[in-house]
């Protein structure tokens, strides 16, 4: 007997898995194509509201299969129109998602992980520890819920936008998107290529491959593996000029230090069918990154390396004592950049009236690592130490509480 613990969800499975799907009901392959029209363009998961699939069929897909979608139990709205989700997994976890609005385009930061597996020192996500990869579904549903909540189904995917910063008239609001949320795509990686592939295909949401991109803090064997898979942008966390100063921001470095990291991007980028190049993310942080000889550095390293480099003020958060570095030291890392010939961009903070700032996402993660308590017992016993109270040590800046906050960093990719 069918369950609903063994039912197929229809929500995770791309076009080749969805025709497989009906090739095991004996029914024509272009059914696939109606179903994920109905789910993914017009927004409907009632497999009886699907009007051009007959009565018997749409039987026969419910005694196996189901439509299962993620649940968002938030919703935060900053006065600079960016949007924050709060989505509850099926592990009991909960993720964050947010949508940034600027002009020219709409991005949505999806997080393909609850928690994670890596414990990047600048980032909130990697000290709530670990709980689970996300399903297909789950990472989809990111986005069907979005486009949802933002402007409803029934409309264009929103490939070009007004010059004023606003979708075309009757298009998606979601215009790219970016693997940046909660956790490390590529430790993902088979759920997030089929969710790519959704992204991408034309019979769902046909985003342009320059549109979509996968942010990754240098999985290198995952990024060898890429271009059997998919074309999609790609944004490489790199953080730190050498590798002494990455090893303690990034600690995957140890595994893979950075000259391998770089020849496995330039391999994936070289087998793309067109001119793109990888955008380089740089966290800068007061006193530990932020020096002008960390830009020249940075400059020589990347010399033979085309990319575009987007720097990233430090966002403070609780569990951590690193700080925003001033204006002035960012004004002079992105100049010695740009007189080196590099295309560098400055995030700019956006929401974080409603906890959405660069590198600051917690989610609520029913953590296997217990990496999460370990931070927490630490900043105690240090602010005991100090006779402060509370769970941030000095320096942190504004508190947050556990579901206050989303580290999403949303990547300008090319248009």
């Amino acid at each position: 007997m069918t369950t609903r613990e063994t039912k197929i969800n229809l929500m995770g499975l791309s076009l080749p898995k969805m025709q497989a799907f009906f090739l095991e009901l004996g029914e024509k392959p272009f059914r696939a194509s109606q179903t994920l029209k109905w789910m993914h363009q017009r927004g409907v998961i009632d497999i009886d509201a699907m009007t051009d699939i007959s009565k018997p069929l749409r039987e026969k897909m419910k005694a196996v299969a189901e439509i299962r979608l993620p649940k968002i139990t938030q919703e935060f709205r900053s006065v600079d129109g960016s949007c924050k989700w709060i989505v509850q997994v099926e592990s009991g976890s909960s993720v964050e998602m947010v949508f940034i609005p600027e002009a020219g385009r709409g991005t949505l930061c999806i997080s393909s992980q609850a928690g994670c597996i890596l414990d990047c020192s600048f980032c909130a996500t990697g000290k709530q520890g670990f709980n689970s990869n996300l399903t297909v579904a789950e990472i989809i549903g990111q986005l069907w819920w979005a486009n949802e909540k933002l402007a409803g189904f029934g409309v264009k995917p929103a490939q070009e936008w007004s010059e004023d910063g606003k979708p075309a008239q009757n298009s998606r609001p979601v215009s790219n998107v970016v693997m940046m949320g909660m956790g490390e795509p590529l430790l993902n990686f088979d759920n997030v290529m089929d969710a790519l592939t959704l992204m991408m295909e034309d019979q769902a949401y046909g985003l342009s491959k320059r549109r979509v991109t996968i942010s990754t803090s240098g999985v290198v064997p995952a990024i060898d593996r890429l271009k059997d898979y998919t074309d999609a942008s790609l944004a490489v966390s790199l953080h730190a000029p050498n590798d002494l100063l990455r090893n303690e921001l990034v600690p995957i470095n140890k595994k893979y230090p950075i000259k391998e990291l770089l020849r496995s991007v330039s391999g994936y980028m070289d087998g793309l069918s067109d001119r793109r190049v990888p955008v380089i993310e740089y966290t800068l942080i007061a006193g530990v990154n932020d020096h002008r000889q960390h830009a020249r550095e940075l400059a020589q390293l990347l010399k033979d390396f085309p990319c575009k480099i987007n720097l990233i003020p430090f966002n403070p958060f609780a569990l951590s004592d690193y700080r925003r570095p001033s204006s002035t030291s960012i004004s002079n890392f992105r100049q010695i950049l740009h007189e080196a010939g590099y295309t560098v961009t400055v995030r700019t903070t956006r929401a974080d009236d409603i906890g959405a700032a660069c590198g600051q996402l917690v989610g609520e993660v029913g953590d296997n690592t217990r990496r999460s308590q370990r931070y927490r017992d630490a900043a105690e016993a240090q602010n005991e130490g100090s006779g402060k109270s509370g769970t941030a040590p000095e320096g942190t800046g504004k508190r947050f509480s556990k579901t206050d906050n989303l580290a999403v960093a949303v990547d300008r990719p090319a248009v």
